[in-house]
């Protein structure tokens, strides 16, 4: 006989990594191409000398640094295990069986895995025609039994984002008891628009109490192997997820490289500008190939391929280049150096005849 496991994981699907292979041009993870600067560097080498002693469970001096980078108190702040560990922690504070969690569709796919984990109901709201969040349809879908709401902005996999006007107009409209949580992995890519609608989580969490924002230093900071993000919000929300954070989650490496990455800060964030440039590169060649692409804030772009997707992203790989493909939703492909992204470019313009 063997040890009784939960029937119900049997209906939970296991996250999907992006592939890899020897040779391949990587574009399906959206990480980073450029390493860690050599002052983070430095910094890993050092602290990795003093593993054999636990890290501090608190994160106590990334916590304060990120406070006053922030211009928050250190107990609005959180370390975590990558933002990634810090959802499946919102949803263990907030849900039990039977509670629901909204989110737009599709959006990142750890969504309706933790939720499903946590014995909680997935209500997932389709995307509109321009594949944002439709924020008034979400507002729709929120019931008495909702607990929490992931606002993905900028959205993966489509790169979109809800602009502050819209943004505010529903976190006012939200019920004060459900938790918003706004998921700004992709934060550091996004640029301000002709309008001058520009969305910072942070500042529009202040005062307002159920409004979690999301980071991280696996993109822009490139330190997507070493796993640290972290949650702004209330200091009650902060508190309760210390409760059910593994203990030591944020490695003493992890710490020490988001601490060099914060100080290098503006070298790191400038290396977003070309990123930005490849983007918008890729996206036009795209569009002239005669490719639907919204535009993007974040390091990927995405091809709305319906069933052609998976079609596509096999070619893709057949010739060396990798993508991530969304069932018959779309294919994502991260933003490399210029040439991968010609690589892909040569490959889709072929795709497209």
């Amino acid at each position: 006989m063997t040890a009784r496991i939960r029937t119900d994981l049997d209906a939970i699907p296991a996250y999907v990594p992006g592939r890899n292979f020897p040779g391949a041009i990587k574009l399906a993870s959206n990480e980073t191409t450029q390493g860690p600067l050599p002052s983070v560097q430095a910094k890993i080498l050092e602290a990795a000398a003093g593993v054999n002693r636990y890290p501090d469970i608190l994160a106590t001096e990334l916590v304060a640094a990120l406070a006053s980078e922030l211009k928050v108190a250190p107990e609005n702040v959180a370390a975590g295990n990558g933002s990634v560990a810090l959802c499946q922690e919102v949803v263990q504070i907030t849900c039990g069986p039977g509670d629901e969690v909204v989110f737009a569709w599709r959006s990142f796919e750890a969504y309706p895995i933790i939720t499903r984990v946590a014995g909680a109901t997935p209500v997932q709201v389709p995307l509109d025609a321009n594949h944002v969040h439709d924020l008034d349809a979400m507002l729709a879908a929120i019931t008495d039994r909702t607990r929490v709401v992931f606002v993905c902005n900028p959205n993966n996999p489509s790169g979109t984002v809800v602009r502050r006007s819209k943004l505010e107009h529903f976190l006012d409209a939200v019920p004060a008891h459900v938790l918003v949580v706004l998921d700004e992995a992709y934060f550091e890519y996004a640029r301000e628009n002709p309008e001058g609608d520009y969305t910072d989580g942070v500042e529009l969490a202040r005062g307002r109490r159920n409004v979690l924002v999301l980071r991280t230093f696996s993109k822009a900071y490139g330190l997507a192997g070493l796993r640290v993000g972290y949650a702004v919000g209330d200091p009650s929300i902060i508190t309760a997820l210390g409760k059910v954070r593994i203990a030591f989650a944020v490695n003493s490496i992890a710490q020490q490289a988001a601490l060099a990455s914060l100080a290098s800060k503006d070298e790191l964030l400038a290396r977003t500008d070309a990123l930005v440039a490849e983007r918008e590169r890729v996206r036009n060649a795209l569009i002239g190939y005669g490719y639907d692409v919204a535009h993007s804030d974040a390091n990927f772009v995405f091809l709305p391929l319906g069933d052609r997707s998976g079609a596509f992203a096999e070619g893709s790989a057949e010739a060396g280049i990798l993508l991530r493909a969304y069932g018959n939703d779309g294919v994502r492909i991260t933003i490399g150096d210029p040439h991968e992204n010609d690589a892909f470019l040569n490959y889709a313009a072929t795709a497209a005849l």
